[in-house]
């Protein structure tokens, strides 16, 4: 009698749950190559999983090379790996247009989830023009989970901004975009190895994204090191970048000389907010970035070029060569984590941003090169706390730096005079506060 209890139990409890993961494996189609994936791009409803593998993508009808236009399809490539050749980001030649750009997955259809894919550039050559990227998303209610992405393909590889952000000679690889007309969209789990020069992840108009759990990498490089080359595009160019004295995070010299003892991300920023995107340049809207981390990048978490009030919480930067944490109007840093050994951890940069909220943890930041600034504020009204594990962790010579132009406020110098104004700063770190 215990026997056939037991046994009823573990039927009543197990198998309706067994019954319906059944039903649900049930309803995916499986696949096994990309020209199936394609045919299944265009349909609504669908829920399609690919055979585990390595599949190479040579071949595209289209500067976006799979467009997925369908509504409320569930599309699963866990396991499957996407060897993308680099030559097909010339084969449209230079596409104009806001939607001119290249990119591999276009996730266009409402409620898409798309999952697993790891996808890897392959081959030396550079696009025909700047903007490539690996995913867009522009679809509303879309997830895009747990894709690995590792770009390559850009030109010139290996000085970073030196020699411009756009246009010109320069080429770039992006990773993820969400850009309008996406609403409530969301990037779960997403890995971006950036070996490309761009951006990791940004948002261009869409509203209310959600960035969760998701993890950038860049690489960093010592201008001593360019500066060894006996051949390449510095060399050729005389190791003179763009003219100024700084650039994107990097002093150089007043005709543009490449300096000694700097230190260059190779890409752009980690993740980061436009001002607005897509046809009629809508402004982005409010965005939550949640429990990730970006590791040497250019700047890592950038919402201060957005107009909405973004949230970022429990993320952490490390190694940033421009800023860390670079905030804006009415932006939220809630247990925040960030190092300051190549430039400063908080960049409030911007004259005009009112009511910021900080929340930071300032990492070790001993041993660093080109930077004695632990944080940047301009504005009003904002409310600051920096905490500290070990004083030591912040060297002593490091600054506060109040109405300033320094460090990546160096752009704001045309705006007039820099103001800070009823700022609440609670300075648990053994950085000086500097007033002008």
């Amino acid at each position: 009698m215990k026997t056939v209890s037991k046994t009823f139990l573990f039927l009543a409890v197990f198998l309706p749950t067994w019954i319906s993961w059944a039903a649900q494996e049930e309803a995916f189609v499986r696949i096994d190559s990309i020209a199936e994936l394609k045919s299944y791009a265009s349909q609504s409803g669908v829920r399609v999983r690919m055979e585990p593998g390595t599949y190479r993508l040579d071949e595209a009808d289209d500067h976006h090379f799979i467009r997925f236009t369908g509504d409320g399809s569930h599309y699963d490539l866990s396991g499957v790996t996407f060897e993308i050749d680099n030559k097909l980001f010339s084969k449209f030649g230079v596409v104009p247009g806001k939607d001119g750009f290249y990119c591999v997955i276009d996730l266009i259809g409402d409620g898409i989830v798309f999952e697993g894919l790891t996808t890897r550039n392959v081959g030396p050559e550079a696009s025909a023009q700047s903007r490539n990227k690996i995913f867009n998303v522009v679809g509303s209610n879309v997830e895009l989970r747990n894709v690995d992405i590792t770009t390559s393909g850009s030109s010139p590889w290996g000085y970073g901004s030196l020699y411009g952000l756009g246009g010109g000679d320069v080429r770039k690889m992006n990773g993820i975009r969400v850009g309008w007309p996406a609403k409530n969209s969301k990037l779960i789990g997403c890995h971006v190895h950036m070996r490309a020069m761009g951006h990791a992840i940004f948002v261009q108009g869409a509203e209310d994204t959600l960035i969760e759990d998701c993890h950038v990498d860049g690489l960093l490089r010592p201008t001593n090191e360019i500066l060894l080359e006996n051949s390449g595009y510095a060399y050729d160019r005389d190791f003179k970048a763009r003219t100024g004295s700084y650039v994107e995070g990097v002093n150089v010299g007043l005709e543009g000389e490449i300096l000694p003892d700097e230190i260059i991300a190779l890409s752009e920023d980690g993740i980061r907010m436009y001002g607005h995107g897509g046809e009629g340049n809508h402004p982005t809207g409010n965005t939550t970035i949640r429990k990730c981390t970006v590791r040497q990048m250019r700047r890592g978490i950038c919402t201060g070029l957005g107009p909405g009030a973004d949230v970022v919480i429990d993320c952490e930067v490390t190694d940033s060569v421009a800023a860390g944490f670079n905030i804006g109007n009415g932006d939220t840093l809630e247990n925040c984590r960030v190092n300051a050994r190549y430039a400063e951890g908080l960049s409030c940069p911007y004259y005009g941003s009112r009511n910021a909220k900080v929340e930071l943890e300032i990492l070790d930041s001993r041993n660093g090169l080109a930077n004695t600034v632990l944080a940047t504020v301009n504005g009003k009204g904002h409310d600051i706390v920096l905490t500290v594990a070990e004083p030591e962790y912040v060297p002593e010579d490091f600054t506060i730096e109040m109405a300033t132009n320094k460090g990546y406020a160096f752009y704001q110098a045309k705006g007039g005079a820099p103001v800070a104004e009823n700022i609440s700063l609670k300075n648990g770190t053994r950085a000086k506060v500097v007033e002008p």
